[in-house]
């Protein structure tokens, strides 16, 4: 169980410290080449959900999130006994969750900045990636469960 909290913490710390250095450096729009052709940091004031979905409503978002992070509250009882990529997966996606929440909450926006312009058209942040992988990491977690039994 402390490996979820321990998780969670380093994504929480590692994704408001990056989003600090972003606010405290850059210009909303403003763009600086990290990978020529690959990586640019991008500093956008993200005020849609995932992928640019939900629109423009920071308290929806704020709602959507609590709920989902319930959910997922939840479905993490009763996967306590589960593997260890299971609690690394749900520590990621919590510590994502609440990085975002806080941004919102503080901002009515996400800092985004990752921004892979020539392969991924959105605008991401450390909380995000987190979330992905912790979601993609659950699938493979049931995968593997399913083709075992």
């Amino acid at each position: 169980m402390i490996v979820l909290w321990v998780v969670a913490a380093v994504v929480f710390v590692l994704d408001r410290w990056s989003k600090a250095l972003v606010l405290g450096s850059f210009v909303p729009g403003e763009s600086r080449i990290v990978v020529p052709h690959l990586l640019w940091w991008t500093f956008v004031q993200n005020t849609h959900g995932a992928f640019g979905l939900f629109g423009n409503s920071p308290a929806l978002l704020i709602a959507l999130a609590i709920i989902v992070l319930g959910i997922f509250a939840y479905a993490f009882r009763d996967a306590v006994g589960n593997s260890q990529a299971v609690r690394i997966a749900f520590g990621m996606i919590l510590g994502g969750a609440v990085g975002n929440i806080v941004d919102r909450v503080q901002h009515q926006w996400v800092v985004d900045f990752i921004d892979f312009k020539t392969i991924w058209p959105n605008v991401f942040n450390i909380a995000d990636a987190s979330i992905t992988v912790g979601v993609a990491l659950l699938v493979i977690a049931a995968l593997r469960r399913e083709a075992s039994v």
